[in-house]
C-alpha cells in the first residue's frame, strides 16, 4: 500500500509570499520618510471607511502565520512532540512576540530626556536584546556561552524597562502596555490560532468551526453583543478578526496539502478562487453594516484581506510550482527565511544613520525617487538580515 507523502517542513510558496509581505511591510513603514506619496499607498484615517495598500500588509502577515502553523506543528509532531510539547511551543513563541511588541511600542512614546536616551538608541538596544535572548546560536557549540548571552539579553530588557520613561513633560509614566504593537498583536492571534490548531490535530471540522466561531465573534464584537467583562481578554482574541485571519491561513494550508497529495492543482485553483469570491461577497455584505477599517479590525477588513492574501498565495504557487519560475520572485526569499530579523533591520539602519548624521537630499525623499529609495531600503534590509543569518544570527521563533 502506498504511504501518503509526509508533510513538508517548508514550502517555497509560503517562504516567497512571506518574503514579499515582509518586504512590503518594510516598504510601507518607510513611507513616513517621504513626501508626495500617493494616497492609495498610505493608511487611511483611523475612523475612515476605506483601506490603503498599507492597510493590507498586517492582515496578510497574520494569514501567512496561519499558513505556516500546520507545517511547523506537523514537523514537530513527526519528531515526537506530544500535545503538551506543542502547546508549550506555541505559548513560548507567542510570549516572545508579545514581549517584543511591548518594548517596541513603548519606544513610540519614549520621552528621550526623561529616559536618558533617544528613541533610535532605545530601539537599537531593544532589538539587540531580542537577538541575544532568542538567537539559536547555531555556530556556538558551547552552551554555557549561549546561556550567558541570553542572560545578558534578559538583563538588558529588565534594565531598559526600569529606565524607561514615556509621555510628555508633566505627565511622565513608566514602562507599561499601551497597545500591543504589531508583533504583540501577531503574538496574541498566533496564541489563540496555534492552540486551536494543536487541539485540532489536522481535523478540518475543528479548524473550520474555529474560523467560523472567531468570525462570528468579530461580528458580535462590532454589534456590541460581547459582554463587557470579557474585554479583559486581549483584543486580538476577543475581537475575533485577527485570530480569524490566522485560522483562515490554517484552513488554506490544510486544503493546499490535501490537493497537493492528490495532484489536484486544477481543483485547488477553482476551490481557492471560489473561496476568494465568497469572501469578497461577505465583504460586500458586511461593509455597509460596520464599515471597512484596519484600525477597528472590522469584519469587512477580515474578509477582503483574506480574499486578497488567498489569491496572492495561489498566484505565488502558480509562478513557483506550476509555471516553474520561482526565480521571478527569488529577490523576496531572504526576507521569507529571515523574516523577523528583516523586520528589525530598519531600527538598526535608522540608529546608525542618526549616529552618523546621515541625511538624504530632498529629491530622494519625494515622488518616484522617494518610492524607489524605500523599495531599495526594504531590499537592503532583507540582504542585511540574510548576511547576519550566514554569520550565525538565527532567531529561534
Amino acid at each position: 500500500m502506498e504511504q501518503p507523502a509526509p508533510t513538508p517542513t517548508r514550502l517555497p510558496e509560503v517562504d516567497l509570499l512571506r518574503g514579499l509581505t515582509m518586504l512590503l511591510m518594510v516598504f510601507v513603514n518607510d513611507l513616513w520618510t517621504l513626501q508626495g506619496v500617493p494616497t492609495w499607498m498610505l493608511h487611511v484615517a483611523p475612523d475612515a471607511d476605506g483601506m490603503g495598500l498599507s492597510d493590507t500588509v498586517f492582515p496578510a502577515f497574520l494569514f501567512i502565520v496561519g499558513l505556516s502553523l500546520p507545517l511547523s506543528i506537523d514537523a514537530r509532531r513527526a519528531k515526537g512532540d506530544d500535545g503538551t510539547d506543542l502547546a508549550w511551543h506555541v505559548v513560548s513563541r507567542a510570549l516572545a512576540l508579545i514581549v517584543m511588541g511591548l518594548f517596541l511600542v513603548n519606544g513610540e512614546n519614549l520621552n528621550a530626556a526623561a529616559t536618558g536616551m533617544p528613541r533610535h538608541v532605545w530601539h537599537l538596544c531593544c532589538c539587540t536584546a531580542f537577538l541575544l535572548v532568542w538567537n539559536s546560536y547555531p555556530r556556538l557549540p558551547d552552551r554555557k556561552w549561549v546561556k550567558r548571552f541570553r542572560s545578558a539579553g534578559i538583563g538588558l530588557l529588565v534594565f531598559l524597562a526600569w529606565l524607561y520613561r514615556g509621555g510628555p513633560e508633566g505627565a511622565i509614566y513608566v514602562f507599561k502596555p499601551h497597545w500591543w504593537g504589531i508583533l504583540g498583536l501577531i503574538g496574541w492571534a498566533y496564541l489563540a490560532g496555534g492552540l486551536l490548531t494543536v487541539a485540532a490535530r489536522g481535523r478540518w471540522a475543528v479548524v473550520t468551526a474555529g474560523w467560523t466561531g472567531f468570525t462570528a465573534v468579530s461580528m458580535l464584537h462590532h454589534a456590541h453583543f460581547i459582554p463587557r467583562i470579557l474585554y479583559t481578554i486581549p483584543e486580538p482574541v476577543i475581537g475575533g478578526t485577527m485570530t480569524a485571519l490566522v485560522l483562515g491561513g490554517v484552513l488554506t494550508m490544510h486544503a493546499f496539502l490535501t490537493y497537493r497529495r492528490r495532484n489536484g492543482t486544477r481543483q485547488m485553483t477553482l476551490s481557492f478562487l471560489s473561496a476568494a469570491f465568497l469572501l469578497y461577497l461577505m465583504y460586500v455584505w458586511t461593509r455597509p453594516i460596520w464599515g471597512l477599517s484596519k484600525q477597528h479590525a472590522t469584519p469587512a477588513w477580515l474578509f477582503i484581506c483574506s480574499a486578497i492574501t488567498l489569491t496572492a498565495f495561489l498566484l505565488v504557487h502558480v509562478i513557483s510550482e506550476v509555471v516553474k519560475r520561482p526565480g521571478w520572485l527569488s529577490f523576496a526569499l531572504p526576507a521569507g527565511k529571515d523574516t523577523l530579523l528583516t523586520y528589525f533591520m530598519p531600527h538598526y539602519a535608522h540608529a546608525l544613520a542618526w549616529a552618523a548624521g546621515i541625511t538624504l537630499p530632498a529629491w530622494l525623499l519625494t515622488g518616484l525617487p522617494g518610492l524607489a529609495k524605500s523599495a531599495l531600503f526594504a531590499l537592503l534590509c532583507s540582504w542585511a538580515a540574510a548576511g547576519l543569518a550566514r554569520l550565525g544570527v538565527k532567531l529561534k521563533l
